[in-house]
């Protein structure tokens, strides 16, 4: 292969959930059957390294110095929704339930991959929650070991400080039949049951 060729190819497995395989095949596609699509990815990713960078307040990313859901005087400021990744807000914005602000991790904490608290912006969160404005901190982490172990860590850190901190819930899936929903979910929801 051509040193171009091996460098694209080794560019494009840098992305999550592609081997060297499916790389190949994609450098060897863009190449042999859609070089307009190729120069318009290259000009794409090269805008977007450029022009985006993190939200002042937030964390998110954006292409102002503050994001358009920071900078919203609609939303609700006394609620603050500590997600992992833009992707998890996106997710919570299209359900059209939560109006308050949000505070982006851009990771979770995992001793044994070497991330820490720093690594994930909790002193920025911490400014952020103790703000004056904010009364409640909504915790919207994964529910993976490592999303319950930063979880945890952020609420007794925010705990301490005296707000008021929330858990996303979890359970049966809207739509889902408890037949074929896992022990384990069916556990949680009968644990987290609450009133009707």
């Amino acid at each position: 292969m051509s040193k171009s060729l091996e460098f694209l190819t080794e560019a494009l497995r840098r992305l999550p959930g592609i081997g060297p395989k499916s790389a190949q095949r994609m450098a060897f596609h863009l190449l042999q059957h859609d070089r307009e699509g190729a120069d318009m990815l290259s000009r794409a990713l090269q805008q977007a390294v450029s022009a985006v960078h993190h939200c002042a307040l937030c964390n998110t990313f954006t292409e102002e110095e503050v994001c358009d859901t920071c900078s919203d005087e609609q939303r609700e400021r006394h609620l603050l929704c500590v997600v992992e990744t833009p992707a998890d807000q996106l997710m919570i914005e299209q359900t059209l339930t939560y109006k308050g602000l949000y505070f982006v991790l851009m990771g979770r904490l995992s001793p044994l991959d070497g991330i820490g608290p720093k690594d994930i912006h909790l002193e920025k969160l911490l400014a952020r929650a103790a703000d004056g404005l904010v009364t409640e901190v909504v915790l919207a982490t994964n529910f993976t070991n490592e999303g319950e172990a930063t979880a945890h860590y952020i609420s007794e850190m925010l705990k301490a400080r005296g707000l008021r901190v929330s858990r996303l819930a979890r359970g049966v899936p809207v739509g889902g039949e408890l037949e074929y929903v896992d022990a384990g979910t069916i556990a949680r929801a009968m644990l987290d049951r609450r009133a009707t």
